[in-house]
């Protein structure tokens, strides 16, 4: 057997459905290979497009998402994704392709150490050397890709080696259970529990990756005990829960903050240090439960005085079942702080001005969305008012990254999420920055048939470091850009552009591209005048008030 053809079929053994590629010709072996193969090629315009659809697959599907490209500047293009897919907790596969190794007869051309390159953003990282070794290095990528906590794998598959004979031989894949967590780890935090008295429980991203999400609302509704979540832990819990305090969308000094000063415990589920810290912790202050996969990683500002650590679910069970309301426990001041929360976040929603307010357009998405459809988020100053804003009915239904927090990866992970949920509208939001930087992948929805609304917040600048410039002092230089003209760019990929003028006309195109098939765009001009006076003035004086 050709070993580019083992290659293949130990990847259908994984139960592989696509790869994502920008090929070259030292994966022409393997393209070959994939020609006869039940894995459907999906081919990308840059290899950034093909990781972030890889990387988003993971995500949702829970299996890893597989991408293709060659070496050298192939290779190079898939180290934002590597480390997008790593810091996210997301399960990926790439593979790239490599000269002979045996016999090279192009010198150093294109050749750079990607192996090494990979290893700091990836889980695990290797060479294939020998064709016999094939079929248990995708087992092993694979296995660990999954395992807890979910990320990046690399494996260089050289033009030689794809040629090589070998005999066929496949590893079945192999399940594990993760382990519960130690019955005295469950009665200790049984015990601040119950002894505290304003316990809070944070939901963070690694209880977004696995079923948790009845065990949490079990929990919640037995014990009253208030929640809140980090941005990538939105919808772990209906938000429209009467517990539900809010997304902590800043580091500090919102309405949310004051909630989590005042509490003297955090019983935080699934939080991982990488995401931008909900909360800091000082010695002598709150105490703090740590329940996850895996024990605290600790630094000088997340140190909790317990782990229970296991799978996740299974801890919340084993603490909705063991927890009891108290009759000390009082919740006053955080029923106070939501009521602040809603009446605040709920201010411009009917403001009709145009350029348009972005907690409008939260609102009117919102509105005109069920609640199992999606929306993704590039990056970008929209991010915080998504996330504060935007209310999540279930798990995984905005879509935003706040581990590497890169631009470039709302509209890939839109397209991916609409293969995966071909009957559920999907919306991707991006910065006219962001936006840019993987623009090219609308062929590619193009021509996948996708039915997709794209809306480009258009402030032709870069909108988020214009707000923090604001915030430090400093003087309004060097962020501002000129645009293309989007209907038209739309328009040229095959794709339905819209520029609307008002309040009104844009509900009314929305309205349109999310009733129609296709590839539908929207330019939208955005107001981010308010984001420094509401985001780093009124908060402040708002929330140290409460």
């Amino acid at each position: 057997m050709k070993a580019s053809d083992l290659f293949v079929k130990a990847l259908e053994n994984e139960g592989v459905e696509y790869i994502f590629a920008v090929p070259g010709e030292e994966n022409l072996d393997l393209l070959q290979s994939l020609k006869n193969s039940k894995i459907r090629l999906i081919l990308t315009r840059h290899e950034q497009g093909a990781g972030f659809m890889a990387a988003t697959y993971g995500r949702l599907t829970g299996k890893p998402g597989v991408c293709l490209a060659t070496l050298g500047p192939g290779a190079t293009n898939l180290v934002t994704p590597a480390a997008y897919a790593q810091l996210g907790g997301m399960p990926m596969v790439m593979i790239t392709g490599q000269k002979p190794i045996k016999k090279s007869k192009q010198a150093r051309f294109q050749i750079i150490d990607v192996v090494d390159m990979m290893r700091p953003i990836t889980k695990y990282t290797k060479q294939i050397v020998n064709s016999s070794n094939i079929a248990s290095q995708i087992r092993e990528a694979f296995r660990l890709a999954i395992e807890e906590k979910p990320g990046a794998v690399h494996l260089e598959f050289p033009e030689d080696i794809a040629q090589e004979d070998c005999s066929e031989d496949i590893f079945e894949p192999v399940g594990h259970l993760i382990p519960k967590a130690d019955d005295k780890a469950i009665a200790a935090a049984v015990e601040m529990i119950t002894h505290s008295k304003m316990p809070l429980l944070l939901i963070g991203a690694g209880a977004n990756r696995k079923i948790t999400c009845e065990a949490l609302r079990d929990f919640a509704d037995q014990t009253g005990i208030y929640f809140f979540t980090t941005q990538m832990g939105k919808g772990v819990i209906d938000e429209r829960h009467g517990q539900y305090l809010g997304t902590a969308a800043l580091s500090s000094k919102d309405f949310l903050h004051s909630a989590i000063e005042e509490a003297d415990l955090i019983i935080n589920v699934g939080h991982d240090v990488i995401e931008k810290p909900p909360f800091f912790m000082q010695k002598g202050g709150k105490k703090v439960i740590h329940v996850n996969f895996n024990p605290a990683e600790v630094d000088p500002v997340y140190f909790p005085q317990l782990n229970v650590v296991g799978d996740i679910a299974q801890s919340v069970k084993m603490l909705a079942a063991l927890v009891k309301k108290q009759p000390h426990w009082d919740f006053g001041f955080f029923k106070k702080v939501k009521t602040e929360i809603e009446g605040h976040l709920s201010k411009y929603f009917e403001d009709e001005r145009f350029p348009m307010l972005p907690q409008r357009l939260v609102n009117l998405l919102r509105k005109n969305l069920a609640s199992e459809d999606i929306i993704t988020l590039d990056n970008g100053i929209y991010k915080l008012w998504f996330a504060r804003n935007y209310t999540c009915h279930h798990p995984n239904t905005l879509l935003l990254d706040n581990a590497l927090a890169t631009m470039g990866a709302g509209l890939p992970s839109a397209m991916m999420v609409k293969m995966i949920y071909p009957e559920r509208k999907v919306i991707a939001v991006c910065g006219d920055g962001g936006f840019m930087m993987n623009s090219q992948e609308l062929e590619t929805a193009v021509r996948l048939g996708l039915d997709l609304t794209v809306i480009i917040l258009n402030d032709h600048a870069y909108g988020m470091i214009k707000w923090k410039q604001e915030d430090m002092g400093f003087d309004d230089f060097g962020l501002d850009y000129n645009n293309p003209d989007f209907v038209k760019y739309a328009e040229s990929y095959g794709a339905k552009g819209y520029r609307p003028g008002s309040d009104a006309e844009f509900q009314q195109t929305l309205n349109k591209c999310l009733t129609s098939e296709g590839v539908n765009l929207i330019d939208l001009s955005v107001d981010y005048s308010l984001n420094h006076p509401i985001l780093n003035v009124m908060l402040k004086e708002k929330a140290q008030k409460l």
